[in-house]
């Protein structure tokens, strides 16, 4: 069928990335907002408003502000020049900074209060209060602190992106002379201060306790004016793969150079005065539309102090996850059982709500452990400081096992940890490779190699999450553990395809990137046009994190076009516009979010009533399938079908609430029926449905 029908106007079939991912951003903001939601859960959602706010100026700001710098007029793929979309950001951004300001200050600060927990002024102490945290001003805080005077002898100093730091001005009183001064909040210190050693719950923010003894960092000098301020910095690393003769080493520099990235905003204090502020711009070389005001206290990713309170009726009801049916009458301590479990039956995970721990994490510990397992080969993207996994990959080597990790180095905001991990892992002989050059290794893959009497038999495991026992208790991921000779067949090409110079396999249960996924999924969505079209049963249901790549955006449009119904849940990024008058009417578009982060990605077509399903690592979006290497495992057992297709009905069922993309690119919170009845939270449904049928 033609396309004849899609616009050629980029704004009437795109949303632009950057702004669809402010309004992601602002879903996380109306769960912040929501007064059903309980309140230190409410704080912990500031929290991370705050924090997604940073890493989108860090990286995606950035990559604006340098197409700006180097006179870029070009529109994107959306319809905006580079001028046009930092207007569009800029007045975003406020938008929602005043938004989240005034449901801190107005909503969440007097319910804390009547709560019992309090973030006060140094005003509003007690002398007794006062006289306790002078004490730990004198011990612990004025000993970190370095007051940098400004003056001919002393350069404006270098202020790290992300810092919470103090300008000051002081004046000499002999000479009237006035000095400039910065001083930095210290990181290592917690962000919100007990007033009192076992009350617990009187808080006063760690620059207001700075500010109150700025007397003892300047003495001699009278105190003219203070006021706080926070930076952000370009944090895009440009790693020139092709240049360089050691991946880690040249990760390593540029790490130290990511320090040193120039400004992309600056925050300050609504009520700063005029000379400050144009003291700081000047020095930082910082535009008026770069300027962030608020009412402080600036820097709410310190909220996760106050989240992190102890107070249960203030949080969500506590969640117990479960040990996954087929492994729960294996003895702990028998790596026997545990594999021959998964021999029994493909094993299918769905977390939080099935325990990590006990399936992946046990899965890696047996395999280190158990005399028989000859190699363990592991992808790593991001995983926690103290893991258990890489614990286990280290005693596997150390007890003579072949091991192979592929670690991706690259992975944003956690290259530093990932480096330390290479060298850890290659002073105990692990085999270390960081994936192909000019791709990132994003693929959640293990494979175990074991002898069992005359055979060797491989076991797998593939994933929709990170292998991090941390995140894994928080994120909701889909996985398949395994002892498929297919599947293990599919992971030993990639991996040797990964680690070495194999030539480029074809796979039965996989699909890969950047080979065969874009190719594979398009393939697939065709199939259910033509189906349609010779009146076979055909539909399209995906789950993802971000759907952002035109080629797909375009095929969907061709799909609905054709009159096959799509359903989207995305949890961030859509460009596409469901519900367009002839282009786009078959297409419906939700967001689910909640306490835990939506994470996997599910890919289900009607395929004429055979319901093909796979699940894994991709997102349909440029990086992901043509720069990364990722892989989705096709779901082969009926059972396990069965489960995610009613996962799936319920993402999409009526009475579920959630986000409604409209055909405006704006998303509208629907969270209560016709009646006005509340809808259902679909986290909350699962977790209840794991209790009764646990």
């Amino acid at each position: 069928m033609s396309n004849h029908l899609i616009s050629t106007n980029p704004r009437e079939r795109l949303i632009d990335r950057e702004l669809s991912w402010l309004a992601f951003n602002e879903r996380v903001l109306e769960l912040a907002e929501d007064i059903s939601n309980p309140l230190l859960e409410r704080c912990r959602y500031l929290a991370i408003f705050s924090s997604n706010l940073d890493d989108f100026f860090m990286i995606r700001v950035a990559s604006v502000k340098r197409k700006l710098g180097a006179g870029v007029t070009k529109k994107n793929t959306a319809g905006f020049t580079p001028v046009e979309l930092m207007a569009e950001i800029s007045k975003k951004t406020q938008e929602l900074i005043a938004r989240q300001t005034k449901c801190f200050q107005t909503d969440i600060l007097p319910k804390l209060a009547q709560n019992g927990i309090e973030i006060t002024d140094w005003e509003n102490l007690t002398e007794e209060e006062k006289s306790y945290i002078n004490k730990i001003f004198t011990n612990r805080i004025f000993p970190v602190l370095t007051p940098l005077a400004v003056d001919p002898s002393h350069p404006f100093p270098y202020i790290s992106g992300l810092s919470l730091n103090l300008a000051v001005l002081v004046k000499q009183p002999e000479t009237n002379e006035e000095l400039f001064a910065r001083v930095k909040v210290p990181a290592s210190l917690p962000r919100f201060i007990e007033t009192a050693e076992f009350a617990g719950n009187k808080f006063i923010p760690l620059e207001k306790v700075i500010i109150a003894n700025l007397h003892e960092l300047f003495p001699g000098m009278e105190i003219e004016d203070y006021y706080t301020f926070r930076i952000t910095r370009n944090a895009d690393l440009e790693l020139e793969e092709e240049e360089s003769e050691n991946l880690l080493e040249s990760m390593e520099q540029e790490l130290l150079r990511r320090k040193f990235g120039p400004p992309v905003r600056l925050e300050v204090a609504s009520d700063i005065g005029s000379e400050l502020l144009n003291r700081l711009k000047l020095e930082l070389s910082i535009r008026e539309e770069d300027i962030s005001r608020y009412k402080e206290p600036l820097d709410l990713t310190g909220l996760n102090r106050i989240a992190d309170l102890d107070r249960p009726e203030l949080k969500f009801v506590p969640f117990r996850n479960q040990v996954v049916r087929e492994l729960r009458e294996v003895d702990p301590d028998s790596n026997d059982e545990f594999f021959a479990a998964i021999r029994r039956n493909e094993i299918l995970l769905h977390h939080p709500y099935d325990s990590f721990n006990s399936s992946v994490v046990r899965f890696l510990e047996a395999a280190a452990t158990d005399p028989n397992v000859l190699a363990i080969k592991q992808t790593l993207y991001r995983t926690s400081g103290d893991s258990p996994i890489v614990n286990a990959l280290i005693e596997a080597a150390e007890a003579g096992k072949q091991v192979l990790a592929v670690i991706e180095i690259r992975a944003r905001f956690d290259e530093q940890a990932n480096v330390r991990w290479a060298r850890k892992l290659e002073d105990v002989g692990v085999h270390v490779v960081y994936g192909l050059v000019g791709f990132k290794t994003h693929a959640k893959l293990s494979l175990v190699v074991r002898e069992e009497g005359n055979t060797v038999r491989r076991y797998s495991h593939v994933g929709t999450g990170n292998y991090n026992p941390k995140t894994a208790r928080m994120y909701e991921d889909l996985g398949i553990l395994s002892a498929d000779d297919e599947l293990g067949e599919d992971l030993n090409k990639l991996f040797n395809q990964l680690s070495g110079f194999a030539p480029q396999y074809s796979y039965n249960r996989l699909l890969v990137a950047p080979r065969t996924i874009r190719s594979g999924l398009l393939e697939k969505i065709n199939r259910e046009i033509e189906n349609k079209k010779a009146g076979k049963p055909a539909f399209i249901r995906l789950k993802l994190n971000s759907l952002l790549d035109e080629e797909f955006v375009e095929a969907l449009y061709l799909a609905s076009i054709a009159g096959v119904e799509v359903d989207l849940v995305i949890r961030g990024i859509c460009s596409l516009m469901p519900g367009i008058p002839g282009v786009s009417e078959n297409i419906r578009a939700r967001s689910v979010l909640g306490r835990f982060l939506e994470h996997s990605r599910i890919f289900h077509f009607a395929n004429d009533g055979e319901d093909e399903i796979y699940i894994g690592s991709a997102d349909l979006m440029d990086r992901n399938l043509n720069r990364r290497v990722e892989s989705l495992v096709q779901i082969t057992k009926p059972e396990h079908k069965k489960d995610l297709i009613k996962v799936f009905d319920l993402y999409v069922s009526s009475t579920t609430s959630g986000w409604h993309l409209l055909p405006t690119g704006k998303w509208l919170k629907v969270d209560k029926a016709p009646d006005g009845s509340p809808l259902n939270d679909l986290q909350a449904v699962m977790i209840d449905s794991y209790r009764v049928n646990p």
